[in-house]
């Protein structure tokens, strides 16, 4: 077993953490700290009801928090101090699991070598998070307090208890499946920004560009949806190739632009009448 800060090199030698994570690396710890935020955007935004004012105040708190915790993850990270942090490079899936590689010489007593192989990348996320949740109990409540005017006393704190159940999942989703998360999250992240479009225009029956300008809150929702799709191209593409990679990009606004251009054939209530029609 390695003290943490090291891993093993090629000839089982513990050797001390000295490189820099690379692109593909900060973008998944881009993508595990931008979770908790959309999820607190989320129940923010679905518990905050029609009337309230207070959302976009809570929504730019869960944003100051999440950054701060952030930032303040980084600085005491090794090198404290400092926005840098030194790191092993992942080289395979099973770097991530090495509690399942412990060997058993005799088959009867089991050598225990696990170690953070991928360090940090697996245990600054949950440093993170606990900064998340330590400064969201600090703040929120007393803004939510405050604030929350257009809401009754039992619907104001629903979206702080939200975050306190999807917090642990996160911990645990990090804690089992951190390796696959860290291979597949571009995927994810390009699968989820599709399907949760769709069903944000679905249901707020968005059929046409002037549906779009009609509220602001639905640009601003779109726009979300487009970084969040740019993010998943990059992290794909990871930028190796600049003149080949950036006009990937041209295609972020496809699916939002597919959508509009077809929403008006596939209208429920148009197909049941030419259905009708046609009986």
């Amino acid at each position: 077993v390695c003290p943490r800060g090291q891993r093993t090199d090629d000839n089982k030698i513990c050797r001390e953490c000295v490189g820099s994570p690379d692109r593909y690396d900060w973008l998944y710890l881009g993508f595990m700290a931008m979770l908790p935020l959309v999820l607190h955007w989320f129940f923010i935004e679905w518990y905050s009801g029609k009337k309230s004012s207070s959302a976009l105040l809570q929504h730019v708190t869960a944003l100051f928090e999440c950054s701060v915790a952030a930032i303040v993850t980084l600085l005491v990270s090794d090198p404290v101090g400092s926005l840098h942090i030194r790191s092993c490079k992942v080289k395979k899936l099973s770097d991530w699991y090495t509690m399942l590689y412990n060997p058993s010489p005799d088959y009867i007593t089991t050598v225990h070598c696990t170690h953070e192989a991928v360090y940090p990348l697996y245990t600054i996320v949950f440093i993170y998070y606990a900064f998340c949740l330590v400064l969201m109990m600090l703040l929120r409540p007393l803004l939510v307090k405050k604030i929350a005017c257009g809401l009754g006393k039992s619907d104001r704190f629903k979206s702080i208890y939200a975050a306190l159940y999807f917090f642990p999942i996160l911990t645990v989703l990090q804690a089992v499946g951190g390796g696959l998360l860290y291979y597949a999250f571009p995927y994810i992240i390009l699968v989820l920004s599709l399907v949760t479009l769709a069903v944000y225009m679905s249901a707020s029956e968005v059929e046409s560009f002037k549906d779009l300008l009609v509220r602001k809150k639905r640009l601003v929702v779109l726009f979300s949806h487009w970084l969040l799709h740019a993010y998943g191209i990059i992290s794909i593409s990871k930028l190796d190739k600049l003149e080949q990679d950036l006009p990937l990009l041209a295609l972020v606004p496809a699916p939002a632009l597919f959508y509009l251009l077809t929403a008006k054939y596939t209208e429920p209530s148009r197909i049941l009448s030419e259905g009708g029609n046609g009986h």
